[in-house]
């Protein structure tokens, strides 16, 4: 453990007035194109969309990733912060925030987690980065001084951590709203310094923190410490914007695939392939895995229900025996030729939370020739990659509920 950079620690966070939490509150930047953002955020001035994709209030043929987008972005934060939207806690404080989606709910705790931890592996990653998000996310802290969009993290199993942040709810939150999309967001204050200590010191015993989402994030915030060292900074760039979640609180949908063609062969061919490596089950209904080593294929406007052959499956390997491993090595590579999950143009990939009837649509449509259900990824299995050193392979995951834009941002001064 880093004794000059503890594991996390609480910090003044940048949030909006509990009267405008709903006005400001956006979906994260990156689930939205930009024309979903321009149009969610029509007739809402407020909206953090305005900051976290700012090519909303610029003409539609600007470049994204221009200067103009990061400057418009900066300005757009000032105006809220100088409108009184958004204003800065006084002192250092941890922040309690519960998702509801549902019948499902969790809750984490917002702090400001270690760039030297994240460097050194303490906090693990499980995917590979692309350099130009990277240099977006770089331009964006930089441009607003700030970290706007969370990573969100998973915690080992810790009675005593839940049992911390939960008893914060109890009490009056600062912000508490229900989205568009139906879940509910809250967020109660952490600034009792005893707790600020006690939950301080459970965390540091941790013996790794998990990044479920933000791996981009991730990255750019230790490029900006990195850059910043030595140069007189405060520390405060020596830390990113995190919400924590106990892992087995979080909840991991299906991240299913669909692929535009048969790569030549006919529909018989891929069903006698595919048997003699699954046992298939013709189905009259849709087909939604119940287990791992379980698939759902949707073929020629018919269910099947697919069960991997066990000794297809190796088991000591935390990526190959993963679900979205096997379904690539043993299906979609040898039958249909799809090698590349990254750079395929013909392979595509539907969240759960679209439901197996727009597998159905894309395939009925025309558009694509198959498609896969999957069984979700557990967060154990996540664990036990990034435990590994390992990267998993590309959509593996899609967490659900997403945490919101704007609730609370770090600012680095």
């Amino acid at each position: 453990m880093n004794s000059a950079h503890p594991l996390i620690r609480p910090f003044t966070g940048l949030r909006p007035r509990s009267e405008h939490a709903a006005a400001v509150a956006a979906p994260p930047y990156d689930v939205l194109s930009s024309d979903e953002a321009r149009q969610r955020a029509a007739g809402k001035p407020w909206s953090f969309l305005h900051i976290s994709k700012a090519e909303i209030d610029l003409p539609p043929e600007v470049d994204h990733y221009a200067p103009e987008v990061y400057a418009k972005s900066a300005e757009n934060l000032k105006q809220m912060i100088d409108a009184g939207i958004l204003f800065r806690d006084a002192t250092p404080c941890y922040y309690a925030y519960r998702l509801v989606m549902g019948e499902h709910t969790q809750i984490g705790l917002i702090a400001a987690a270690s760039v030297a931890d994240y460097d050194a592996g303490r906090i693990r990653k499980h995917e590979f980065t692309r350099p130009d998000k990277e240099d977006d996310r770089v331009r964006q802290v930089e441009a607003l001084n700030a970290q706007t969009g969370p990573v969100l993290l998973a915690h080992p199993d810790s009675d005593e951590a839940e049992r911390l942040v939960a008893a914060a709810t109890s009490g009056t939150p600062v912000a508490d709203i229900t989205a568009d999309d139906g879940i509910r967001h809250t967020i109660w204050l952490i600034d009792d310094s005893a707790a600020i200590e006690r939950i301080g010191a459970v965390v540091s015993t941790m013996p790794s923190l998990y990044i479920a989402d933000g791996h981009h994030r991730s990255a750019a915030a230790s490029r900006v410490a990195a850059a910043r060292r030595g140069k007189s900074c405060p520390d405060s760039a020596e830390y990113f914007l995190a919400v924590i979640f106990p892992a087995r609180q979080m909840r991991i949908m299906d991240y299913n695939r669909v692929v535009r063609d048969l790569s030549g062969h006919s529909v018989d061919y891929v069903l006698k392939a595919v048997g003699q490596r699954c046992t298939v089950t013709a189905s009259a209904a849709q087909v939604k895995p119940e287990r791992t080593g379980t698939f759902g294929m949707y073929l020629d406007g018919r269910w099947y229900h697919l069960a991997i052959r066990p000794e297809l499956v190796p088991t000591q390997d935390p990526v190959r025996r993963l679900d979205v491993s096997v379904l690539s090595e043993q299906i979609l590579a040898p039958i249909l030729g799809i090698d590349d999950l990254r750079r395929d143009t013909r392979i595509d990939f539907v969240g759960g939370i679209r439901g197996l009837g727009e597998l159905e649509r894309r395939v009925n449509s025309g558009e694509m020739a198959i498609a896969f259900a999957l069984y979700p990824t557990q967060m154990s299995e996540l664990m036990a990659v990034a435990d590994a050193g390992e990267i998993m392979p590309p959509k593996s995951t899609w967490f659900e509920p997403k945490l919101a834009d704007g609730m609370v941002s770090h600012v680095l001064d």
